[in-house]
């Protein structure tokens, strides 16, 4: 009966596990380029009282033996780089892209990670920044003079001068990606960082075999659905509920055996 009342414990904590991942999806439904995660689970320890194929006191072969389960554990928590839905806002510095890759930034530390989330603004110098006032990489500087901009799919940055009836190239976006993006570590902020997991970044232009292209004035949503994650919630409190009618019932049990009298 022990046994039963820590087996259970493991399936409860697992659960609450599950419930905070699913909390931090929905919380970030509206995140730019939020990416949701998804818990895996297995199982723990077995406990053999009987060995498969050991010999039976008649001399047989033990068909399956007997081992008792000591409960479940999270093994992994995954997150999964679905693309999200295509939100059209006509601001030329909104950028989605379509397909595989990652827009390149450096943080205040020197050292370059990685968004999907295309929100884009201008600093005091001209700088194309993520709302952090992170610059993308390769730096592009859009010229004070500069009435519109323009991005093609395939990355190439051009502005429209004051006074100028033709565009002016002023630099092109570059993508990463990686082998294993699920292996990318989540720094916040809508930012990843790159692991021996996921393997070293490769740089490419969009529109590059293996590389998406990159569509102005549109913003790429979580990959969040409310539906799958309500559905996610029900099924884990059922879980989490079930659990504790196991340690009430094994609890009953061992007030049973408290109370026999011999």
């Amino acid at each position: 009966m022990i046994r039963a009342l820590w087996t259970a414990a493991t399936g409860m904590e697992s659960q609450q596990i599950n419930m905070d991942i699913i909390a931090n999806n929905l919380a970030n439904v509206n995140s730019a380029g939020f990416k949701k995660s998804r818990a895996d689970f297995q199982d723990i320890l077995y406990q053999t009282s009987k060995a498969a194929g050991a010999s039976s006191a008649a001399g047989g072969e033990v068909p399956t033996g007997v081992q008792i389960g000591l409960g479940s554990r999270v093994a992994a928590v995954q997150k999964v780089f679905t693309s999200g839905d295509m939100q059209n806002t006509s601001n030329e510095l909104d950028l989605a892209i379509e397909g595989a890759g990652f827009f390149q930034v450096v943080d205040p530390g020197g050292d370059t990670v990685y968004t999907r989330s295309g929100s884009l603004k201008k600093d005091s110098t001209g700088r194309m920044v993520t709302s952090e006032g992170f610059p993308i990489f390769p730096e592009i500087t859009i010229p004070a003079n500069a009435t519109s901009i323009s991005i093609s799919p395939f990355g190439v940055v051009e502005a429209f001068l004051d006074g100028e009836s033709t565009a002016t190239q002023i630099g092109t976006m570059e993508l990463a990606r990686f082998s294993n993006p699920a292996g990318l570590k989540s720094l916040g902020s809508n930012l990843f960082g790159q692991t021996t997991s996921s393997g070293a970044a490769e740089s490419g232009t969009p529109g590059d075999v293996g590389f998406g292209t990159v569509s102005q004035g549109f913003l790429e949503g979580s990959n969040v659905s409310i539906m799958e994650e309500m559905v996610n919630m029900i099924a884990g409190q059922r879980a989490y509920e079930v659990n504790s009618k196991a340690i009430k019932t094994a609890d009953e049990m061992l007030q049973m055996t408290n109370g026999l009298v011999r």
